[in-house]
């Protein structure tokens, strides 16, 4: 397996790891009749802060799992996986692991500057596919 596809599948489990870290929260605050049901409503009860920060870290990931997923697989289809690009595939990594902690404590502008070092190794990796 390439470098690239496997930071793809460890930012897909950090992604499992980010969902239960704000699962067992957002369960022990709403509620079992609130969370196993239809929500087909707004919970009665409010989050905390640092386990609704938590929930928007996990809806972020799928945005940036999907940009990042979408350069892996266009270097790996087009065989142009390089030294370089593993090496954007890692700093992603890393910026995605610091991010869901940086997140939940609210950290600013912390958070932001990590969120783009990701961003920005996703953009590198779909130019190196273009040049």
């Amino acid at each position: 397996m390439t470098p690239e596809l496997t930071v793809l599948t460890l930012a897909a489990l950090l992604q499992v790891v980010t969902f239960v870290a704000y699962a067992i929260p957002a369960n022990r605050e709403l509620g079992p009749g609130y969370t196993m049901s239809a929500r087909d409503r707004e919970p009665s009860k409010s989050l905390s802060d640092s386990t609704a920060r938590l929930g928007r870290a996990f809806n972020n990931m799928f945005e940036a799992l999907a940009l990042f997923a979408v350069a892996v697989v266009v270097l790996q289809l087009s065989g142009q996986n390089t030294t370089y690009t593993a090496i954007l595939a890692w700093i992603f990594l890393a910026a995605r692991v610091a991010y869901v902690p940086a997140y939940a404590l609210g950290l600013r502008p912390g958070r932001s500057l990590i969120w783009a070092v990701g961003l920005g190794a996703t953009v590198l990796m779909l130019l190196a596919a273009l040049f």
